[in-house]
């Protein structure tokens, strides 16, 4: 996964550079450009979202205002049911016998003229139940069907409105009633006080024509905006008389500045409006002669999400024109930046041709962070001119190098053959230390200079420590002891010609030697190791401080001070083994004053080649 997101990086890196505009005049595209049309474009989104938003919630007030119509319509068609019932000769009659001592016979004949009335009334569609409240001293007040006692409705909330009305009508809120022939239903009623045509001082009865809650509802439900909006009807003081669910009402819905809006205007649509958690659009209609409100409440997310739908259209066919106009103005753009650069173009070959490259940084920078040719140029520049000094020093360096190697060379054959005479001299002498010292000698010369190869076997390479350190022991007696181990078989294996001579000197230099005269051990030990050839070369001595180890490894050996130690060095050999076997492999020292070192190498474990 971060190897396919480093190439993805790098995929878009090389495409930035491969298309990237300059930078001034990207800046002048955007500023002059880009922001103002898009600056353009949102205020246009906006007044197109503004109008549209002002249509959609139109439209639902002129919905509401007609559900509000037929919900008033209704109402009106019941209080002129109310009215006919009123001036009905038999009503009158019937509150005649309020409060006189009237024979039964004459209450029943009245009675039954009134029911058959009160049943033609209660015939209309619209009409659930007549009910007529009178004194209990006439004998049909306990009939509970459509006659009850005025004693009963006497703490009923709306009493007392209903006799300060004097006579007029009262609407009340939905409320739950019960019947002896029906289930419990909800209802509004239409609610009137009567006097007795005798005595006009007294209450004769109330008249109540009761309109079942359903059909309120259903006016309500056929009002479709969305599923999220709630339908309503309040009162005066913003308390809830209908709604779909019972038990919101009586609730308060609306307070504060919307209930005085709405108060002072017949119907209307407020702003946005934090209700019911959220905010929310209200419209309102009034209906009856009572000033209740039929309020809708919708969500202004509903409102955006319809605008959203109807700005589709509109929006793409905008969002064509402007996107055309970018690309038109992006064509122009781009013809007057290639034509630009490749006048500055012809500007840098004309330079290269007349004064060469050498002096291209004299061509006028007067455009700035445009010149991105000039700037790429200069740099190819820089680095030719460092790859230059970098290849005449390598050229300089294998001079020297090949130099000392002449200065160095010696025929090997001249050698032995001289070593051979001096040791044939020493033993005619009795000489036999000294006989002794010059055959390691010549042994070592024979397995260092190796015919002038550069890689030997791992048997060699142990012999020739060993034979190093043979003569280090006949130069400083009774100072130290080494010992070789080796795995079987590792004479088959190959390594670079003297990786191990410089880290046993070094051992027994800066480790035996530094080890104020005290007995020390230099121990090699050769091993594979998981494909891997090691060999660890340890002493007992001084050791070193961890700063001074890592400046072994990492300082190239002109930076320290001479005869210290090999003349090739840890950091050569260092660089030795991972050039031969990869960045992997090479040299690490654990070293602790006073512990004494120990430095592994490790290598490819390389066989010969038959």
């Amino acid at each position: 996964m971060l190897t396919f997101l480093t190439k993805g990086m790098r995929l878009l890196a090389r495409l930035k550079r491969k298309y990237a505009m300059p930078r001034s005049w990207l800046l002048l595209y955007v500023l002059l450009i880009v922001v103002p049309s898009s600056v353009l474009l949102y205020s246009y989104y906006q007044r197109t979202v503004s109008i549209l938003e002002e249509e959609v919630s139109g439209s639902m007030l002129e919905a509401l205002k007609q559900a509000g119509s037929n919900l008033t319509y209704r109402m009106n068609h019941v209080e002129d049911i109310s009215n006919s019932a009123l001036t009905s000769s038999m009503l009158q009659n019937f509150l005649e016998l309020s409060g006189k001592e009237t024979a039964i016979a004459e209450q029943m004949e009245i009675n039954k003229e009134l029911n058959k009335f009160i049943q033609s009334v209660q015939a209309d569609r619209n009409i659930f139940r007549v009910r007529l409240f009178v004194d209990r001293s006439l004998l049909i007040s306990g009939e509970n069907y459509n006659f009850f006692t005025l004693d009963s409705i006497r703490q009923e909330p709306w009493y007392d409105r209903v006799i300060k009305a004097n006579g007029g009508m009262v609407w009340t809120g939905v409320y739950k009633e019960s019947y002896i022939d029906r289930e419990d239903t909800y209802i509004l009623s239409c609610v009137r006080m009567l006097r007795s045509p005798n005595r006009y001082d007294q209450v004769a009865g109330v008249l109540m024509i009761d309109m079942e809650a359903k059909m309120v509802n259903d006016i309500l439900s056929n009002i479709s905006f969305t599923e999220t909006s709630n339908i309503y009807v309040t009162d005066t003081e913003g308390m809830i008389i209908s709604h779909e669910d019972p038990s919101m009402i009586g609730s308060a819905s609306l307070a504060g500045p919307l209930l005085a809006q709405m108060a002072a205007a017949k119907d209307g649509i407020s702003a946005k409006t934090d209700l019911n958690g959220g905010e929310r659009y209200v419209l309102y209609t009034e209906i009856s002669t009572q000033g209740w409100k039929l309020v809708g409440d919708i969500p202004v997310t509903d409102i955006s999400r319809r605008v959203l739908k109807m700005n589709q259209s509109s929006g793409v066919a905008t969002f064509l024109v402007i996107f055309s106009l970018f690309l038109v103005v992006m064509f122009v753009l781009i013809a007057f930046i290639v034509r630009y650069m490749n006048r500055r173009v012809k500007v840098v070959i004309s330079m290269i041709n007349k004064k060469g490259i050498e002096r291209l940084e004299d061509l006028d920078s007067a455009y700035g962070d445009f010149n991105m040719l000039e700037r790429t140029v200069d740099n190819l520049i820089r680095r030719v001119n460092t790859l230059m000094q970098k290849t005449y020093k390598a050229e300089m360096y294998e001079r020297e190098a090949q130099l000392k190697v002449l200065q160095a060379q010696i025929n090997p054959h001249f050698l032995y053959n001289t070593l051979d005479t001096i040791n044939w001299l020493a033993l005619d002498r009795g000489a036999k230390d000294v006989s002794m010292m010059i055959g390691a000698l010549a042994q070592y010369f024979r397995l260092s200079l190796n015919k002038g190869k550069d890689i030997v076997s791992v048997a060699d390479e142990l012999e020739l420590a060993r034979v190093y350190l043979e003569i280090q022991t006949k130069r400083f007696p009774d100072l130290f002891q080494f010992q070789i181990q080796s795995e079987p078989g590792l004479g088959d294996y190959v390594m670079p010609k003297l990786t191990l001579q410089p880290i046993v000197e070094n051992a027994l230099l800066h480790g035996v030697l530094g080890n104020d005269g005290e007995h020390s051990m230099i121990r090699i030990e050769a091993r594979t190791e998981a494909g891997d050839l090691i060999i660890v070369v340890s002493d007992d001595g001084a050791g070193m401080e961890e700063e001074q180890v890592k400046r072994l490894l990492l300082l190239p050996p002109e930076t320290r001070a001479e005869g210290k130690g090999s003349s090739y060095g840890l950091f050569n050999v260092n660089q030795r083994i991972k050039l031969y076997a990869g960045e992997e492999y090479g040299i690490m020292i654990h070293s602790r004053p006073g512990s004494g070192t120990t430095v592994t190498v490790r290598l490819k474990a390389v066989r010969k080649q038959p």
